[in-house]
């Protein structure tokens, strides 16, 4: 039996402390808020989309980055086995669109309650508002490593020692949950190499000063495409929103974790397909339609069949077209313009918006830092690492907190 302590009551860390529990260990955790799963609370709009209910191919193709490192992780604790480990611990679960994994009551806090379940259930000693302040090292007599975790030293200056401790601290995402990326800067200290933190599924932020009149506009089926320099660099279709300061939603949150990865973020358009089911020349014959049907009507009350409420101001006025004249007077020219506006809705991307707006934190520590059948540092014995702090990141649907289970318990049963 070891004596193991667990830093982060999060996602991966509650995970790991169960697992390591299970396991026989003497487990303590340490979490600095007055609470267990702050940033739990608040995924899936409160709702927690706790996996994605499909086989380790389609988890694979939905990974970004460093995928070959999840192997082991994966395999030894995949969707299904994350299902029955809810399930046996008493949350009811049920799969929505898309394979979405969600508690079947709807409300994350009773995720959070099963694991403080299993936490207790299985003899973690769980400590809260308890800041762990750094970690100490000792020299190592193992050629393998170049150190040996020894103990750490609380907020309080306590000093205790632990056989074996895993960190599942978090990235920077969310930071109003207490995020601050303590966990990698320890990691920095003790030698380890990391990748530069950015924002990951995250909102942009648009340049076009019409979009705070399109506030609040949620589009569905509307088909949207990045271009950098005139080349893509993505395309899907989905549904999107209009906030005071851009564009967010499904689609674009998914877009932002390709973006990101750009060497150059300089001239990137958005064009958003506000009729993807429909050619040009469909459209035109719609719009035609409509013409005839208004045509009595000036051309700014002939689009409510066509467009959003909100839309229509602003699609006039981009196309030029005065919003007076009458529906029978407007050319063929004119009416062009006004299907490339539908076909290609332009947008100027100016940034993204920051962490406390991020789902999730690419980059962290580097995965050749750590060693992928155990979770184990390659560099420092008995100090293991799982969940957002390392560097591999996943669209939504359930993915990242897949990443997080399956590196917690694997961490939990290296310990």
């Amino acid at each position: 039996m070891s004596n193991v302590c667990v830093i982060g009551g999060g996602a991966a860390g509650m995970m790991a402390a169960v697992t390591a529990a299970e396991g026989g260990n003497k487990v303590t955790l340490f979490e600095k808020n007055e609470k267990l799963g702050k940033k739990l609370y608040i995924t899936g709009k409160g709702r927690c989309n706790l996996t994605n209910a499909s086989d380790e191919e389609n988890i694979f193709n939905n990974i970004l980055k460093n995928k070959k490192f999840m192997y082991s992780a994966l395999y030894s604790f995949n969707s299904d086995n994350v299902c029955d480990f809810f399930k046996s611990y008493g949350l009811e679960i049920k799969v929505e669109r898309g394979n979405r994994v969600f508690p079947a009551s709807d409300k994350s806090s009773d995720v959070i309650s099963t694991l403080a379940r299993a936490l207790n259930k299985t003899g973690v000693d769980v400590r809260l508002n308890n800041h762990v302040r750094t970690l100490v090292c000792k020299e190592n007599d193992n050629e393998k490593y170049e150190k040996k975790i020894d103990y750490i030293i609380l907020d309080n200056k306590e000093k205790i020692s632990f056989d074996k401790i895993i960190v599942a601290t978090g990235g920077l995402s969310y930071q109003s949950t207490g995020s601050d990326g303590w966990g990698i800067k320890e990691a920095e200290k003790l030698g380890l190499k990391t990748v530069d933190l950015l924002p990951g599924l995250v909102p942009f932020n648009i340049k076009e000063e019409f979009v705070k009149d399109l506030q609040g506009l949620s589009l569905r089926n509307v088909s949207l495409e990045i271009k950098s320099n005139n080349k893509s660099v993505y395309k899907d279709f989905g549904e999107m929103l209009f906030t005071h300061f851009g564009i967010s939603g499904p689609l674009v949150i998914s877009a932002s974790s390709v973006v990101n990865r750009l060497k150059s973020k300089g001239n990137l358009k958005i064009f958003i397909d506000l009729k993807p089911a429909l050619s040009m020349e469909e459209l035109d014959k719609r719009i035609l339609r409509d013409f005839d049907e208004f045509k009595n009507k000036s051309f700014k009350n002939s689009l409510e069949k066509l467009l959003p409420k909100k839309l229509i101001p602003v699609i006039i006025n981009l196309s030029g077209i005065n919003p007076d004249k009458k529906v029978n007077e407007v050319s063929k020219k004119e009416r062009n313009t006004l299907t490339s506006l539908m076909k290609n809705f332009e947008l100027t991307f100016s940034g993204f918006r920051g962490f406390n707006e991020a789902i999730i934190t690419c980059g962290g520590i580097n995965v050749n830092e750590i060693n992928p059948a155990t979770m184990e540092s390659k560099k420092v014995e008995n100090l293991f690492f799982c969940g957002e702090m390392i560097d591999v990141d996943a669209f939504t649907g359930g993915y990242n907190l897949q990443i997080a289970w399956s590196t917690g318990r694997l961490a939990g049963l290296s310990v």
